[in-house]
């Protein structure tokens, strides 16, 4: 079975219909509780009472969304999705008042209350509701704030519905007749595989050429998603609009702006990665859409099953515990697999607490593929330890550490491949893949999270969000870290409006960045078996949400208030380019 099992959630769609109306019932009892929190039962009451709307409610969303992902073209899926959606707001409106209640309590009989055996899982949520106190008013003014929740929410609803339902599949004919259909899911594996430029070119612009039609209304909705940003900063007293995602989960501002430094005074390393190839392929310009081509030959197609297979088999020799849960996540019913009309591009994991992780994939039986199901089976592999170590409270961790497991075993996949590979085209495959990762993965997220920077910058400026402003950013960054003229290419520059995480999850993508560097320094300390490494590395998929990331990781050996994990990243890459060189003469 390749497609989700959604039975495993809800048994049948009038479970589910039972159970919306069952949450609009529960969202009005808050009013019950409202007022009279000074009291302690009532105190444990609603903390009690919270945990299980919490826990309904992440049933029906994760349901109705995961639905809606499998086909965004689906009109009654979409109609259930904004329903869920809509009714996730007035969660938000309906709980609105009860941080500043907290606050109202004072901190030590706030802690007191906490302390009950019932809730005691829930101090450290206690304690971070006073860390931010200076940025919770009065409950009043909570209730006005969340009314601006479901319109401002609206602008990401809008990118998706011009991004995904609003577009189509375009044919294309290349340079020895054949005619193609291009779309984003598998435009990539063309780039890779096409050894004529022009049709490269052709290939990609079938793709970004959208962006280009239509980059006033996307320039309109992320400026939209800027100004919420700014909105959000001044209403809630932060110093920057980076503090107002940062500070929340006690990220230092310095751990961000010295990733983006790391990588700017280290981008002659990625810049001379990119004359290696344009010297290899004999290229007069490199163009963003010649960065894939392959050293190598290397046209293996894997199954689905065969995937599996090859993952399962780079886990021996970790212990029991970690190979049944990849085994786990991989049961049928629990990855939807194939590529199909509508549903959402790229992959993805999500995790119920009750009911365990689900995986998206559009898989293309490409080495890639393999690589993707690594990831998301490291994120499925993280949800599971955090459940079953943590109690509700504390078992959701935060994005800062999400990508720690997935990049981890992508690390581990690929020493394997390295390891069993005897065939000389297919080290080359490989090492090339583990230099484009960790642009893919560290360098262009943070390229990503510095034009998020510079783009928020600009409108606290007072300057104008608009298409021509936005690309420029683009064109400058992609000059500085890849040595890549924007100007020579049409449509490259849009990159900003491809991208779903700056509509979705403003300032996320700076995550995969220090995650992988997270990954990547626990990873080598595993693989040489140094002291209790692998106890250290479960201990903090294991936490969960029980502390600060920051300081999770810190437990777990990584200081990321320093640049040394930063810095090893780029010395992991020098010595694979060096490899490839050799390799390649």
């Amino acid at each position: 079975m390749k497609n989700w099992n959604l039975s495993l959630i809800f048994k049948t769609d009038e479970d589910y219909r039972n159970g919306l109306k069952e949450i609009e019932e529960l969202l009005e009892k808050y009013k019950e509780y409202e007022g009279k929190i000074s009291d302690k039962n009532k105190f444990v009451e609603l903390v009690l009472f919270n945990d299980e709307v919490e826990l309904k409610f992440e049933n029906l969303y994760t349901y109705s969304s995961m639905k809606f992902d499998v086909n965004q073209k689906n009109t009654d899926a979409l109609n259930d999705y904004q329903n869920i959606y809509g009714l996730y707001m007035k969660l938000i409106s309906n709980t609105s008042w009860i941080s500043s209640e907290i606050i109202s309590l004072g901190k030590e009989k706030a802690l007191e209350y906490v302390s009950d055996e019932r809730i005691k899982s829930h101090r450290f949520e206690v304690e971070k509701i006073f860390d931010g106190q200076k940025h919770i008013f009065d409950a009043k003014t909570e209730l006005l704030l969340s009314y601006f929740n479901a319109p401002l929410g609206n602008y990401n609803q809008l990118y998706d519905k011009l991004a995904v339902a609003d577009r189509n599949t375009k044919m294309v004919t290349l340079s020895n007749g054949q005619t193609v259909e291009i779309s984003e899911s598998n435009f990539r594996g063309y780039l890779e595989s096409l050894s004529n430029q022009e049709d490269r070119r052709k290939v990609f612009e079938a793709v970004y050429e959208f962006y280009d039609s239509h980059k006033n209304t996307f320039a309109a909705i992320y400026k939209g998603i800027i100004e919420s940003n700014i909105a959000n900063m001044k209403s809630r007293n932060y110093d920057s609009i980076l503090d107002s995602f940062l500070e929340r989960n006690k990220i230092p501002t310095d751990v961000y702006t010295s990733l983006v430094n790391c990588c700017h005074e280290n981008a002659h390393i990625i810049r001379r990665y990119y004359e290696l190839r344009k010297k290899y392929f004999n290229l007069d310009t490199l163009h963003t859409y010649d960065r894939f081509l392959n050293f190598a030959s290397c046209d293996n197609k894997y199954s689905f099953e065969e995937a599996q297979k090859i993952f399962f088999k780079s886990l021996e020799g970790f212990p029991e515990d970690f190979i049944n849960k990849a085994h786990f996540v991989n049961e049928p019913g629990r990855i939807d697999v194939e590529i199909k009309d509508g549903k959402r591009t790229g992959a993805y994991s999500t995790s119920i607490y009750d009911k365990g992780p689900f995986i998206l994939l559009n898989y293309n039986n490409t080495l890639d593929d393999i690589f993707t199901l690594a990831h998301e089976s490291g994120h499925s592999m993280h949800s599971m330890f955090a459940d079953e170590a943590q109690p509700q409270a504390t078992a959701g961790y935060t994005i800062f550490v999400a990508e720690v497991a997935s990049t981890f075993n992508e690390q581990n996949l690929l020493d394997y491949l390295l390891k069993t590979s005897t065939d000389k085209n297919e080290r080359l495959v490989i090492l090339q893949k583990a230099i484009d990762d960790i642009i893919s993965t560290f360098v262009r997220q943070t390229l990503f999270a510095d034009f998020e920077l510079e783009a928020n910058k600009l409108a606290v400026n007072g300057g104008s969000i608009t298409c021509d402003s936005l690309s420029k950013i683009m064109k400058d960054l992609y000059k500085l870290y890849y040595g890549i003229d924007l100007n020579e290419e049409p449509y490259k520059e849009f990159v900003w409006a491809y991208i779903p995480h700056f509509f979705h999850t403003p300032f996320y993508v700076y995550q995969y960045a220090t995650s992988f560097a997270t990954s990547l320094a626990l990873y080598d300390e595993v693989k040489d078996d140094k002291c209790e490494a692998y106890e250290r590395y479960t201990e903090l998929l294991k936490a969960g949400g029980s502390d600060y990331p920051v300081e999770l990781i810190k437990r777990a050996g990584v200081d990321l208030t320093k640049t040394d994990a930063f810095k090893a990243v780029f010395k992991r890459m020098e010595m694979l380019i060096d490899k490839l060189e050799k390799e390649l003469e």
